[in-house]
């Protein structure tokens, strides 16, 4: 709570305050999945761009940085639901999470299902796409989602975004958990299960490509597995927060193209965190002299691009959001409000 009044403070001080007035620090946390996902990298890049301490010779430009005193800092949590719980409650400020997660969170089912709707989710924007990977054993007999069937798999940790994805995979090509042999650990230690030959597959949702994967790959310990077919056009019916995607040729070296399905990558806070903070964040990402470190830091799809900030989200946008991407004109212009006509 003291927080946000700092902030509201901060803002509504704004630029009348004497330029030689070293401003306070303002904190914004965004919380992300593990570090072996492309998620960190992604929140790392966006800290870098936005954190706006005094002396900082590029934040000079205007709207490059977000707005002055602003420290951005990243952290990685416990998996995609214990995000969306921690921003839905205000105990962290924001984080990235992905769109099928989100879905799931606002309309209060599966694993949200117990504590109800998110109702203070808000998007910042929609920041890039993660496919979805079946990873395989060359030598398990894995050609399709349906020969899963009586394999070890490892599905992700319980509290992860992956394991949204890969139950819905399942649902949709008629694949029981029951039939698997499951296991619940982390890509990192999946791909190490994977070499020594102790799973036989296991699903990972992040930006292609992914280092562990390709390194798997590369050594001809594992194969990618397509996600194709009526299988994936019940999943794309049943969750419209996923697209059908294809990894090229040459992304994983070695391996042709390989169908499988992709979501976008939400950057979601609080309805209460004040607007004038998350429009100057979003300014400052879109701003086109950031570019050139945004494209050094590509994975996915549609990284970080201002035409995709407003697609494909099943919660509300937050109102300072809305109000940049009204300006920058990738939405309509909200329409003037009709006041009330004052009484003779």
């Amino acid at each position: 709570m003291l927080g946000g009044v700092f902030l509201i403070a901060f803002f509504a001080r704004g630029i009348a305050e004497p330029a030689s007035v070293i401003p306070q620090r303002v904190s914004f946390q965004i919380s992300t999945a593990s570090i072996s996902g492309s998620d960190f990298s992604v929140g790392e890049t966006l800290a870098g761009i936005l954190s706006h301490p005094p002396g900082i010779s590029r934040c000079e430009i205007a709207n490059v940085c977000g707005p002055p005193g602003l420290i951005v800092s990243v952290r990685a949590a416990d998996g995609a639901m214990a995000n969306v719980t921690a921003v839905n409650m205000g105990s962290t400020n924001s984080g990235l999470v992905q769109a099928d997660v989100v879905a799931q969170a606002v309309a209060g089912q599966g694993p949200f299902a117990a504590s109800g709707p998110a109702l203070q989710l808000r998007v910042i924007a929609n920041l890039y796409g993660q496919a979805l990977h079946l990873v395989a054993a060359p030598g398990a007999g894995i050609h399709g989602v349906e020969d899963l069937r009586g394999k070890r798999v490892s599905l992700s940790p319980e509290n992860s975004g992956t394991i949204v994805t890969a139950r819905a995979v399942l649902q949709a090509f008629g694949v029981p958990e029951w039939r698997l042999t499951r296991s619940y650990e982390t890509a990192d230690a999946a791909a190490e299960l994977l070499r020594r030959g102790e799973i036989d597959a296991f699903f990972f949702v992040a930006g292609a490509p992914v280092d562990l994967i390709a390194e798997l790959v590369g050594e001809g310990d594992a194969i990618l597995v397509p996600v194709d077919g009526e299988g994936r056009d019940r999943l794309l019916a049943a969750h419209p927060s996923l697209r059908a995607d294809v990894m090229a040729q040459g992304v994983y070296a070695g391996l042709p193209a390989v169908e499988t399905v992709s979501v976008g990558t939400l950057w979601v806070t609080n309805a209460s965190v004040p607007d004038d903070l998350v429009y100057a964040m979003a300014r400052a990402v879109y701003n086109p002299d950031n570019r050139a470190a945004i494209e050094a830091r590509i994975t996915g799809s549609q990284f970080l691009e201002l035409s995709n900030a407003v697609q494909h989200s099943p919660a509300p946008f937050h109102p300072g959001a809305l109000r940049y991407y009204a300006e920058a004109r990738v939405i309509p212009a909200p329409e003037n409000p009709v006041l009330p006509v004052p009484k003779p």
